[in-house]
């Protein structure tokens, strides 16, 4: 990774971070802590979310004002988020850090990113896009934006490698948030949740874009179990509380007997970003989980419970990503992706129907129990997902910043 910043300051290193939802704000709230552990006197601002701001970070706008999802829905928010970026260019270029880090969010970081480095500030992207599924090119023009990739997945770097990009796997933090073996029954007493009886949670997105589309939808393909599976609890952790505000309205509207059996967690308390995530609490004590693609979809595989994944994005996104071939992966959620076959059943776009939905989680319920192929495979997932000792992506950043002291003294 190249030395272009500035030497640290007397004062301890900068950094400037930019996370754009909820699991690049748990993200980044973990390597602020690692960092700290290792230089107490670092200093932290830029984007983030509440996670962050309780690490310590100063922030410069709120994660939630980039959790924009879609082709079609970035154009409408386009003039809002040149705006943002336009601000965070600005502060980051008198901020003068030791190491620009952006969190995911591609779409916002990576120009940000660029023209950064072309300041001569030192920048990182941490979660590689998906170079595997978006035309593996990208990964030669990520270069050009960040001098390194800090990768969460193993299969990436080798990708990176071929393009001359510098990417390290540092390991998915998920990975060891999880045990291996969860234990249902304390995450049920946690939770409230009756031992006995069958649990399904409901993970409708952490944008509000995606709770929009895909709530009333969760909520129907509920109703619908709830008359096949009488004795069903359904609990629904909610990323934060827009979307919270958001999801409660259809929960309202849906009929009684549901809003008897839901039970709608409160978004995890922001000064708290040491405790247990209410979703991972909820997918463990669930007996299945139907959710919206994404990290949800991981968390569910690491807690070991069989799923359904759905998504839907606005017709003219769908229509281009099709029409332009811009995909280059038939399966979309993360289990089946690094499984690389269909581990867990999908539904996407006009498949995401109620009866579809409920028809595939109904088996897992009636069970109770995950197939013991899908647990084998969800463990030799787990496993292969956890760093190196000593390559966690806090200890990359600090070589990092060791190499590049050791260069300009």
């Amino acid at each position: 990774m190249s030395n272009t910043s500035p030497q640290p300051s007397a004062l301890g290193p900068r950094f400037v971070l930019v996370a754009g939802e909820a699991s690049g704000d748990l993200l980044g709230a973990e390597l602020i802590a690692g960092l700290r552990a290792r230089l107490p006197t670092a200093r932290f601002a830029g984007i983030g979310g509440p996670r962050m701001a309780a690490a310590g970070m100063e922030l410069w706008h709120p994660a939630q004002a980039l959790a924009v999802m879609g082709l079609a829905e970035v154009l409408a928010h386009l003039p809002r988020l040149l705006g943002i970026r336009r601000d965070v260019q600005r502060r980051a270029l008198r901020y003068r850090p030791d190491l620009f880090i952006g969190i995911d969010a591609p779409d916002f970081n990576l120009g940000l990113e660029r023209r950064l480095k072309r300041a001569g500030i030192a920048t990182v992207h941490y979660v590689s896009p998906s170079v595997w599924a978006w035309r593996e090119r990208r990964a030669a023009r990520i270069g050009a934006s960040a001098d390194g990739v800090l990768c969460l997945f193993p299969m990436e770097p080798p990708i990176y490698a071929r393009h001359g990009v510098d990417a390290r796997f540092v390991g998915h933090p998920l990975a060891a948030r999880f045990a291996l073996e969860p234990d249902q029954a304390a995450a049920r007493a946690a939770l409230g949740l009756p031992e006995a009886a069958p649990v399904l949670a409901l993970l409708p997105g952490s944008r509000l874009g995606e709770i929009r589309r895909l709530g009333a939808t969760f909520l129907a393909a509920s109703a619908r179990l709830l008359q096949q599976i009488p004795q069903l609890h359904i609990v629904a952790p909610l990323a934060n509380a827009a979307c919270r505000a958001a999801f409660a309205p259809l929960v309202e509207a849906a009929d009684t007997a549901l809003r008897r059996r839901l039970r709608l967690l409160e978004p995890d308390p922001p000064d708290r970003p040491d405790t247990t995530p209410r979703s991972h609490q909820a997918l463990i004590a669930a007996d299945a989980a139907l959710l919206a693609s994404g990290t949800a979809a991981l968390e569910a595989m690491l807690a070991k419970r069989p799923m359904v994944v759905a998504y839907r994005v606005a017709p003219l996104t769908y229509w281009l990503v099709k029409t332009l071939g811009l995909l280059r992966t038939e399966v979309y959620s993360l289990p089946n992706i690094l499984a690389g076959r269909a581990l867990v059943p999908e539904r996407m776009q006009d498949a995401c129907t109620p009866e579809a939905l409920a028809e595939a989680l109904r088996p897992y319920l009636e069970q109770r129990a995950a197939p013991p192929e899908l647990l084998a495979e969800f463990r030799r997932l787990h496993a292969s997902l956890r760093a190196p000792a000593g390559q966690d992506a806090a200890s990359v950043v600090l070589e990092m910043l060791e190499r590049r002291a050791a260069a300009t003294s």
